[in-house]
């Protein structure tokens, strides 16, 4: 993918709000509010959701990603919306944060 503008860089947002609490344990909502998160974030930066170019997602549970797949791809819709974006799901076997499930790492760019 290549692309021309500002670049934004989001680092990685687990699924708290913005007061750093965890309302879940469940993957799907964890990645609901996360990529809410990033939303909000680009905002800050005057992004949108189209302009992401890159997403990389570390998960500490792949079959638990599988099976919330139905879930996943609502919330990603309703929140970021439909694109192109190069996009890269890691597992991991832990992240910093002890409740997370999630991690989402993103690049956009913003057309000059």
């Amino acid at each position: 993918m290549t692309a021309k503008g500002r670049l934004v860089f989001v680092a990685g947002m687990v699924g708290w709000d913005a007061n750093g609490v965890f309302h879940t344990d469940d993957l799907a909502g964890q990645i609901r509010q996360a990529l809410q998160n990033i939303v909000d974030v680009l905002e800050e930066g005057d992004a949108k959701p189209e302009h992401i170019v890159r997403m990389t997602w570390y998960l500490t549970d792949k079959r638990a990603y599988v099976a919330a797949y139905p879930e996943i791809g609502k919330a990603f819709r309703e929140i970021i919306g439909s694109f192109n974006a190069a996009m890269t799901a890691v597992e991991v076997s832990a992240l910093i944060e002890d409740r997370a499930k999630v991690e989402i790492e993103v690049t956009a760019v913003v057309p000059d």
